[in-house]
């Protein structure tokens, strides 16, 4: 069958013989932003001695890559339906593996940032261009599976990347980390112009610019908010950035619904199985990278486990994402949606209530089944809310959806990570100031030790050494006095360096705790309602009826 460039492919009068070998190129794509993440939480303690960064930096080198991300998609997909769904691909990749070649480079705080936020861009092109390929790729019987087979892939992703990070880590420093995404986005790249067939919307009018300008400023002033407030306080910037994402989403919704070909159509918003959809998508990925961020952050630091050890234990949560994939592919076309999505959220939510249990006491084993349950609920649930979001939008507007879809994965990790981070934080902040309550330890020291896991651990281990130089003394000092002095001072100060490290240990783990309780009760509760909005079966097989119909009258307009 011989292919004519640009023409959507669903409108071919069968299906594209190598699907499955581009939806291997579209997964590794969609492979790499999901390891650029995960990958940097376990090089962040090597980056930050070796660049001297402070909290601050350290957070906008995790989210200068989230800005430009979540801003940009809804705009940048609605390009790629108009003129080339693969050539956004193409562009994001090469987009992308340049950052990634910067970022290698980089030896600044500034020069690092600078590199996330342009992989930022790279992702933000290919993240709806792989979905809208996807769903022109696949016919509507294929495409739940090939979702479902997406959807395991970002669940792998979650593991791999700390895994190869710390295998990198073992012999290189954490500039390696950013060259894992070369070989697999050149790959990707060169196998997109041989696998992947053109495609772009057989019919599509002017771009709304308007309205995808102010979907930029909007969501980018959402996540600045989200990041800056909770994390550095409610100063004139988040409170401005607020002030502007209110304003910027009003102006959005006003313009799309006056608009004759919006960007985004927000009446599709009033659909309840596309906006529990929406909803189920933002909250789970809220739960996953917040637990993600600080389960992380227990097993190195508090565990002691290194990179490497570190994301091989994150594995048992990929392998059960794969099983949930597979069960939901089974077990959506009998029971529907809502059931399996409900079961999902109901089991996040109980693998975050298990996580209320860690105490100083925990070990490994503590952790594997919530991090199974955690893997089996995200399999379940996302692969049938992402098949619902795209299936909402017509042929012309793929990337669009896509990037709705993925707008509200990232702007649910993006309130994880700043919500349970910050409560993560205080709440650690908080117990470590009750167990050393009457330490004789400077008050630097202890201010220092605060501020996170790692500096508590630092303190301790610079309290330690000190120890370890007086006692060193002491042995070479001829004066008996002397030396019994330096002998009983060095004793105080390994006492206290012990002691501190319980109590940051302790503190962590009653923080992780009580994050994950709140983590728990925000997932139950969203849990509730994505289960009041989405309709069942008989309904939604309605509610499906009708969408056709409006996008069979959007296609026609």
């Amino acid at each position: 069958m011989r292919l004519v460039l640009n023409e959507p492919v669903e409108r071919m009068d069968r299906p594209y013989p190598r699907r499955w070998w581009a939806l291997l190129v579209l997964c590794l794509s969609l492979l790499i932003i999901v390891m650029a993440n995960t990958a940097l939480t376990v090089a962040a303690p090597d980056m930050t001695r070796d660049l001297g960064l402070s909290s601050a930096d350290l957070q906008w080198v995790i989210d200068g890559y989230t800005v430009p991300y979540a801003a940009l998609m809804l705009l940048l997909g609605a390009i790629g339906d108009k003129y080339s769904r693969r050539g956004a691909l193409v562009l994001g990749l090469v987009v992308f593996g340049g950052g990634a070649v910067f970022g290698y480079l980089a030896d600044s705080a500034a020069t690092v940032i600078a590199a996330r936020a342009v992989m930022g861009l790279g992702a933000a092109l290919i993240m709806p261009a792989t979905l809208s390929l996807l769903a022109a790729t696949f016919p509507r019987g294929e495409r739940a599976k090939a979702i479902t087979l997406w959807t395991a892939t970002a669940g792998l992703a979650i593991a791999a990347g700390p895994v190869v990070a710390g295998a990198l880590l073992k012999d290189h420093g954490w500039s390696s980390t950013f060259l894992i995404n070369v070989p697999i986005a050149a790959a990707a790249l060169v196998a997109a112009f041989v696998l992947v067939p053109p495609s772009k919307a057989a019919h599509h009018d002017r771009i709304d610019y308007v309205g995808g300008l102010l979907s930029v400023v909007w969501i980018g002033a959402l996540v600045y908010m989200i990041i800056e407030g909770p994390h550095f306080g409610w100063h004139t910037r988040a409170v401005t950035a607020a002030a502007v994402a209110g304003a910027g989403l009003v102006a959005f919704v006003v313009w799309e619904l006056r608009h004759p070909r919006p960007v985004l159509d927000v009446r599709r918003f009033a659909h309840r199985r596309f906006a529990g959809s929406n909803l189920a998508v933002a909250l789970f990925f809220l739960a996953v990278f917040g637990a993600f961020y600080y389960l992380t952050q227990h097993l190195q630091f508090v565990l002691g486990y290194d990179a490497l050890q570190t994301g091989l234990r994150m594995l048992p949560l990929a392998g059960a994402v794969f099983v949930g994939s597979a069960l939901t592919g089974y077990l959506t076309p009998r029971v529907g949606m809502k059931w399996t999505v409900g079961s999902g959220m109901v089991g996040g939510t109980a693998a975050l209530a298990l996580l209320t249990r860690v105490d100083a006491s925990s070990s490994y084993g503590d952790f594997v089944a919530p991090l199974v349950i955690l893997g089996l609920a995200i399999g379940l649930a996302l692969s049938p809310c992402t098949d619902a979001i795209m299936g909402a939008f017509p042929e012309s507007e793929l990337g669009v959806g896509g990037a709705v879809n993925d707008t509200s994965l990232e702007l649910g990790g993006s309130l994880g990570i700043a919500i349970l981070g910050s409560l993560l934080s205080t709440s650690y902040s908080d117990h470590l100031s009750d167990a050393t309550a009457g330490s004789r330890l400077p008050a630097s020291a202890l201010s220092t030790a605060r501020d996170s896991v790692g500096a508590g651990y630092q303190v301790a281990q610079g309290i330690g050494a000190k120890a370890r130089q007086l006692a060193g003394q002491a042995a070479h000092t001829s004066d008996p006095h002397q030396a019994a002095q330096l002998k009983a001072q060095a004793g105080q100060l390994a006492q206290g360096a012990q002691q501190m490290k319980e109590a940051v240990g302790s503190s962590f783990s009653d923080a992780v705790a009580h994050t994950s309780l709140v983590g728990a009760v925000i997932l139950g509760v969203g849990t509730v309602l994505v289960a009041l909005l989405l309709p069942r079966r008989e309904a939604a097989a309605a509610e499906e009826i009708e969408e056709a119909r409006e996008l069979a009258g959007s296609g026609t307009r």
